[in-house]
């Protein structure tokens, strides 16, 4: 089974206090779940390009400030992924879901009372142990 390099941003509020995510639509692979803004790397692209190049298309901000965070290998039962995960301290433009997805800040305190995909629990729990 190949693996899949996804990049996601955690979008900190200026204050870093509280964290931007995404709704997944319920017919998407993990859907009706929170995530963290991203999507699939390019085979072309370097990981910093990827992940700019994905807020802005998902989201319409443009990144300013962000640095590498953790790698997260899972395996679903149908897939298997590589999440590149970056902290993004600042951007430009206001988030809005240009794929109609529900978008909504969060203090990190309160990500622990939400549903994420399986492969994202580990640096929820690691944000969590930060507020």
């Amino acid at each position: 089974m190949p693996c899949i390099d996804v990049v996601a941003g955690i979008i900190f509020s200026a204050d870093g206090q509280q964290v931007l995510l995404s709704l997944r639509k319920p017919e998407q692979h993990q859907g009706d779940r929170w995530e963290f803004p991203g999507g699939k790397q390019e085979s072309d692209e370097a990981l910093r390009q990827a992940l700019q190049r994905e807020l802005f298309e998902e989201i319409g901000i443009n990144v300013i400030d962000c640095a590498p965070r953790t790698i997260v290998e899972h395996r679903y039962s149908d897939k298997q992924v590589r999440l590149h995960f970056w902290d993004v301290t600042r951007f430009s433009g206001a988030p809005e879901g240009k794929e109609g997805q529900t978008l909504r800040w969060f203090a990190l305190s309160d990500l622990s009372s939400l549903r994420f995909p399986a492969a994202n629990q580990d640096i929820v729990d690691t944000l969590v142990t930060q507020a």
